[in-house]
């Protein structure tokens, strides 16, 4: 007969992407683990196999809370400047309100992780893909209906906006200076006029 498992999966998966984010996957010892996510040393093991497996879904559930936030707004009646804007406001919102200067969680993991792991490395640019597509309906659309200006390739301008992303999760790490984050959003705006 089966144990049932004495934790909440989804809750100890949370957990632990808050840590990997806080940390990052070197520095996120077994022992961390144990201590961080609440279970015992052989519930882990037993569930998740090892350190990297856990990432490994740490990262799978990050990406797809990230996906869910991402639909929402581009599913909205908004024109798609302000859809662009309400994206890249709602990512500064949240990484200026982090008192912990952590970035974000998928670009960390694409810098320490992704240039050796390639099963990590498969999920970001799945993820960077999915980002990158979601920028691209939207300005297609908005050019199609006259909302945006620029007549540039849509790809080229989705990856343009989807570059200033990253950079703004990589500049959160240092800065919560709102201003900062305010130009950069201008700016980027004005790309699509």
């Amino acid at each position: 007969m089966a144990r049932t498992k004495d934790f909440d999966e989804d809750e100890v998966l949370k957990k632990a992407v808050d840590l990997f984010w806080l940390k990052g996957y070197s520095a996120t010892s077994m022992q961390d683990l144990v201590d961080s996510l609440g279970i015992s040393r052989s519930s882990l093991y037993d569930t998740y196999g090892d350190k990297h497996t856990l990432f490994i879904k740490a990262l799978e559930r990050y990406q797809r809370e990230v996906s869910s936030v991402f639909c929402n707004i581009i599913n909205s009646d908004l024109p798609a400047k302000e859809i662009v804007k309400e994206l890249l406001e709602m990512i500064v919102g949240e990484l200026v309100s982090d008192k912990a200067h952590k970035g974000c969680f998928l670009v960390n993991a694409e810098v320490e992780v992704a240039p050796h792991d390639p099963e990590a490395n498969q999920i970001i640019c799945a993820g960077d893909q999915q980002v990158e597509d979601t920028f691209y309906l939207v300005i297609k659309q908005g050019q199609e209906k006259g909302e945006i200006k620029n007549k540039e390739d849509a790809r080229a301008l989705a990856r343009f906006t989807f570059n200033t992303v990253k950079g703004i999760r990589v500049t959160a790490k240092s800065t919560s200076d709102k201003a900062v984050f305010e130009d950069i959003i201008k700016m980027a705006i004005s790309v699509l006029h």
